[in-house]
Formats: structure tokens, C-alpha cells, sequence
């Protein structure tokens, strides 16, 4: 059982997935946003943080044994708003974790949208070079260098895990292939803390999908079994809506219409 974990960004919605379901892990959860949390829950510290004050972030991570930093940008936005929260917002989260009085383990949530404009066909694993689809997947890329450079500068563990498309169920047909229930992100998180040695690896945060394009061999270390797939949902997807056409964004890269011109959901 870790002693404190921080949830940041515990006010969005994978965040209060977190919140509420991360609670066994630690004798005392912190969570951190900028607004919004109301009243601290049994074993709870609220914090309100702006991920863009260096010394604000700098009380949020001390003394915490473990962190899953979900807070930041969510989507696309203009680089002003990316700017503060994804890639200030980071460094400030690395550097106050390596001058903390503990030495956290970290969980990073980077996002699909960091290897968005690879194709469908292509089959990824961790060794697949970046490709981001937007100003939201270049912040993850640069979080992603940067919790490497931290783990070998400092030796400061994280799991970077590039989330697919986590909701309670799929809402496209896009989502049979990068679809991650909420059990099996919670199962995930739990493994990362429990397993002894972690170092920096990347996963893919998606489940058992059947039309997966990711390859999660490389981790297989960390005992993850994701158990859910997205394929109990194909029928129920068909009748609701038609495939994208092949020529459609959605269709033809892993990143789906972040590769287009509008903002949609991961």
C-alpha cells in the first residue's frame, strides 16, 4: 500500500474514475485540480493547484510515494492553453517530484494522439516512432521525453501510458480497436504500483480488443491482463450508426478525427 498518492486533474472524467475506485491503494489519497473537487471524502486531502505555478505544484507533489497524472489539457486547444498545462504543467510535476521528500512512482496519461497520424494497417508497438495528430499529441510526446529523461537522469520511475478511447462503453467503430473499460484501467494502474521494478515503460491503454492495433508485448512484466474487448459492442455499434467511409479520417488513422480539422473525443 503506498503511504499518499496524488490524483491530479481528479476533477475530469477519467480523474474521478480515479478517485473513486484508487482508494485501497493508499492510506491517504490527495487530489489535485483547479477547481471543482467539493468536499474532501474519508482519507482525502483537496488541494487546488494550477499546474503552470512552479510552487504550487511543488506542495502538491511532496511527499507523495506515488502520483497518476491525469491533470492537464484534455484536447485540442490553442498552444497558450496546451502551453501552460501540458508542458509547463509537466516540467513542474517532474521537478518537484525529483525535489520531494519521497521519491514518487508516477503514471503518466499520455494519449493515442501522440502516434495519431500512423495508419490503421500499422500494427504498434513500444518502439513505434511518434507521430502526433495535433498540438494536444506534440504536449504528450514532449511528456512523454520528458519522464524518460527523468527516469535516466533521476531515476524517477513512470509508466507512460498512451490511452485509447476510455469510456464505460465504445461509441464508434473506431473504438473496437482502442476501447479501454474502466476495469481494466483500474487493473492497470493497480499492477503498475504493485510490480517491484518498473523503470519507463510505454503501454498502450486500450483492452483485450479483438480489432486492437496495439501491442503491449514489451510490458508483459508489469502481470496486466486487460479482460474486457470491445467486441461485445460491434453489433450494438452497427445498428446504431454506419462505418466511416475507407477515404475518412476515421477510417484510416489511429488517431481518427484528431487528424481532421475539428475536436472530438479521444
Amino acid at each position: 500500500m503506498l503511504k499518499k498518492l496524488l490524483i491530479t486533474g481528479a476533477n475530469g472524467k477519467l480523474g474521478a474514475v480515479c478517485r473513486e475506485r484508487l482508494r485501497p491503494l493508499a492510506e491517504t489519497i490527495r487530489v489535485g485540480a483547479r477547481r471543482g473537487l467539493g468536499e474532501a471524502q474519508q482519507n482525502e486531502e483537496v488541494v487546488y493547484c494550477d499546474l503552470g505555478d512552479k510552487a504550487a505544484v511543488e506542495a502538491l507533489v511532496n511527499g507523495c510515494d506515488g502520483i497518476v497524472h491525469m491533470g492537464g489539457q484534455a484536447t485540442e486547444a490553442p498552444w497558450e492553453t496546451i502551453r501552460n498545462a501540458n508542458i509547463d504543467g509537466m516540467f513542474n510535476l517532474y521537478e518537484a517530484a525529483r525535489k520531494s521528500s519521497v521519491t514518487p512512482r508516477i503514471i503518466f496519461a499520455s494519449s493515442n494522439h501522440a502516434i495519431g497520424y500512423h495508419k490503421q494497417t500499422d500494427r504498434l508497438d513500444a518502439n513505434s516512432p511518434t507521430r502526433p495528430d495535433g498540438l494536444y499529441g506534440v504536449s504528450k510526446v514532449f511528456g512523454e521525453a520528458l519522464a524518460s529523461m527523468y527516469h535516466d537522469k533521476f531515476g524517477i520511475e513512470t509508466a507512460v501510458v498512451r490511452i485509447g478511447s476510455c469510456f464505460p462503453e465504445p461509441k464508434n467503430h473506431r473504438m473496437l480497436s482502442t476501447w479501454m473499460s474502466y476495469d481494466d484501467f483500474v487493473q492497470l494502474i493497480e499492477r503498475i504500483f504493485l510490480v517491484p521494478r518498473l523503470g519507463c515503460p510505454i503501454i498502450y491503454g486500450a483492452s483485450a480488443n479483438s480489432a486492437s492495433w496495439w501491442d503491449n508485448r514489451e510490458v508483459a512484466y508489469l502481470g496486466w491482463r486487460p479482460k474486457d474487448n470491445a467486441e461485445a459492442f460491434r453489433s450494438k455499434i452497427d445498428a446504431e450508426m454506419t462505418p466511416p467511409p475507407a477515404d475518412d479520417v476515421n477510417a484510416l488513422f489511429h488517431g481518427g478525427a484528431f487528424c481532421g480539422d475539428g475536436i472530438h473525443e479521444s
